[in-house]
């Protein structure tokens, strides 16, 4: 069994002690704080994400939207810097999507 499993099995009872009626104050702010701390790990990372991104586009004057999109499309060739970019632009827009599923909206 993988901790992935595991992690979801335990959550799993959770949701369903829930769903009857328990209530525990200790579970409710455990998962309060460990929401908010893989929230602000997240916004820490974008912000990285944010820097490195930044440095790419002022470099070959291109936003990082439209670079990826080209370079996707075979468009840019490949150098090296471009697959760091694409690699890094592909991190950025996951740890976004981690931030939309802690929001519930679209950053």
């Amino acid at each position: 069994m993988t901790l992935e499993a595991t992690t979801l099995e335990k959550l799993s009872v959770l949701e369903t002690l829930y769903r009857r009626g328990y209530q525990s104050d200790v579970i409710d702010l455990t998962v309060d704080k460990m929401i908010a701390l893989e929230r602000e790990r997240a916004e820490r990372e974008l912000k990285e994400f944010d820097i490195r991104l930044k440095a790419f586009e002022q470099h070959y004057q291109m936003r990082s939207e439209d670079f990826y999109r080209r370079f996707q499309q075979g468009q840019l060739g490949d150098s090296a810097d471009f697959f760091e970019w694409s690699a890094v632009y592909a991190m950025h827009q996951s740890v976004v999507e981690r931030l939309e599923n802690f929001t519930g909206k679209q950053l």
